[in-house]
């Protein structure tokens, strides 16, 4: 089973995956992140965004996934240290008045960015939570997943 894991040696130890072989080409991913605040906190929403005393929600949670996305080199072990080209953190609230993060990461590069983009939608989403937990904690991070990635070798797109 270890052969299976991309980030093991033939050992069972953990290895950085060599990149030095692999094509340079324009790759990009996009995670989601759902946020369900509880209504006390939604009914606080003015027009697309919450104002705490700590400032506006959204606005800082989209600076904190990018800065995330943009350190996942050094968060998780085995990523590589990569300078990504772009990454766009957006937040919506959806017709069952969940928050909506979508992180996308864009680099030219021998390697992907999925991590970089799950790691930007799920700091964005712990942000969130930060802001809002002064108000209930009742607050559920309930999804963080890939939704599409392209470039590399395979190209994957979630539908839904």
């Amino acid at each position: 089973m270890a052969d299976q894991f991309t980030h093991l040696d033939a050992a069972g130890n953990p290895a950085m995956v060599d990149v030095g072989e692999k094509q340079i080409t324009r790759r990009t991913a996009r995670a989601r992140a759902i946020v369900v605040l509880p209504d006390q906190v939604m009914d606080l929403l003015e027009g697309e965004e919450i104002h705490t005393k700590k400032g506006p929600v959204f606005q800082t949670a989209i600076l904190a996934g990018i800065m995330a996305a943009k350190k996942t080199g050094e968060l998780i072990p085995l990523c590589h240290p990569l300078g990504l080209d772009n990454c766009k953190v957006e937040i919506r609230v959806n017709a069952h008045r969940e928050i909506v993060i979508q992180c996308t990461a864009i680099i030219t590069a021998k390697t992907g960015v999925e991590m970089e983009a799950l790691t930007g939608a799920s700091v964005a989403a712990l942000t969130i939570y930060d802001m809002a937990k002064a108000f209930s904690h009742d607050i559920l991070i309930k999804e963080i997943r890939l939704m599409e990635k392209t470039g590399g070798k395979s190209d994957f797109k979630r539908e839904d």
